[in-house]
C-alpha cells in the first residue's frame, strides 16, 4: 500500500475556518487583525508568496497591507519602515519578506520588529521563549505547521525517533525543540551536510523531516518502511517533458510514497500550512493586544 498523502491545503483551510470565528469575536470589540508585509525588490517567488498571504487574509476577514520598497532600499530605510509599523496600533503583525537584497543584514531587520508583532516568530525574543518552553511568544510558522500536520495525522510522537535534516534557525532548530518538548517527547537527531552516514541515520527515523533545500536529496532507500515523512523543501528544477519548462519538487525523492506510511506532497503539503499558521499568529497577536 502507498503512503497516506497529507493534504496541506485542506488542513490549512480548516485552520482558517477556525480563525474566522475568532476574528468575528474580535470584530465585535472593534478590532480587526491586521497583517503588514514589507517586500523589498521584485523577486518573482517573493511576489507569489506575498500574494498568497494577502489572499488568505482576504478569505478570513483580516486586513492586509503591503509595503513595496525599491531594490536599492538601504538597511536604515527598511528598519525605519519597520519601526513605523511598530508604532501603528492598528497593525498587529509585521512580516518582512525574504530574501532581502545584498547588503541588508536580515537579522538586524528582524531584531527591529516588535517581538509582539513578529508573526514569523523569528525575533530572538520569540526564539528564546521557544527554547525555554514559554508559550507567551510566537512560534515560527513552518515548524508550527509541521507540528499541526503531525497532530492531525495522529502520529504518536512519544518515544519516537525523529530525524530533522537541516539546522536553520527558522525551521530545523525550532522544529527540533518542539519535537523534543514535554508533551511531544520525541528523541530528536539533528542532521546536516557534515553528518556522516546520513542514509543510515535517516533509516532509523520513525519521523523524517527534510528541510535542506536540495532537490530530492533524500532517497527512497533512506526511508524506514512506514515512517512519517515531512518534506519541507520546495525546489524548482528543469522538466525535460516540457520545452524549457520547470516543475516543483521537494527534498525527498519522488516515489517515496511506496515506502513511507505518511508523507507530505510538494507542492500542497507544508506550504499551505505555513501560511495558515501565519494567519493564526496574526490573530493571536491581535487577541493579546485587546
Amino acid at each position: 500500500m502507498g503512503a497516506t498523502r497529507i493534504d496541506g491545503r485542506a488542513l490549512g483551510r480548516d485552520i482558517e475556518d477556525g480563525l474566522s470565528e475568532r476574528i468575528s469575536s474580535l470584530a465585535e470589540g472593534g478590532v480587526v487583525p491586521h497583517l503588514a508585509v514589507i517586500i523589498v525588490g521584485n523577486d518573482p517567488a517573493s511576489q507569489i508568496y506575498v500574494r498568497n498571504k494577502q489572499r488568505s487574509c482576504q478569505r478570513i476577514g483580516m486586513i492586509s497591507s503591503r509595503i513595496d520598497m525599491k531594490p536599492d532600499t538601504s538597511q536604515s530605510d527598511l528598519i525605519s519602515a519597520v519601526e513605523k509599523l511598530n508604532g501603528d496600533a492598528s497593525v498587529h503583525g509585521i512580516l518582512v519578506q525574504s530574501p532581502l537584497p545584498p547588503g541588508i543584514d536580515e537579522l538586524s531587520v528582524i531584531e527591529a520588529i516588535d517581538p509582539r508583532k513578529d508573526v514569523d516568530g523569528f525575533h530572538p525574543v520569540n526564539l528564546g521563549r521557544l527554547v525555554t518552553g514559554d508559550k507567551g511568544g510566537m512560534t515560527p510558522c513552518t515548524p508550527a505547521g509541521v507540528m499541526e500536520i503531525i497532530r492531525r495525522a495522529e502520529v504518536d510522537l512519544e518515544g519516537s525517533r525523529a530525524v530533522v535534516l537541516g539546522r536553520s534557525r527558522i525551521v530545523g532548530m525550532p522544529l527540533s525543540i518542539l519535537l523534543a518538548q514535554r508533551g511531544a517527547d520525541s528523541t530528536v537527531t539533528i542532521a546536516h551536510s557534515k553528518t556522516e552516514s546520513l542514509d543510515e541515520i535517516c533509516r532509523e527515523a520513525d519521523i523524517l523531516i527534510a528541510a535542506v533545500g536540495k532537490p530530492e536529496m533524500v532517497k527512497s532507500s533512506w526511508i524506514k518502511p512506514g515512517a512519517t515523512v515531512i518534506d519541507i523543501g520546495i525546489n524548482r528544477i528543469k522538466d525535460d517533458s516540457k520545452d524549457g519548462g520547470t516543475r516543483l519538487v521537494g527534498d525527498v525523492e519522488s516515489g517515496s510514497e511506496s515506502i513511507a506510511g505518511i508523507i507530505t506532497p510538494v507542492p500542497g503539503g507544508v506550504g499551505p500550512m505555513t501560511i495558515a499558521m501565519l494567519m493564526s499568529n496574526t490573530v493571536l497577536a491581535a487577541e493579546r493586544n485587546v
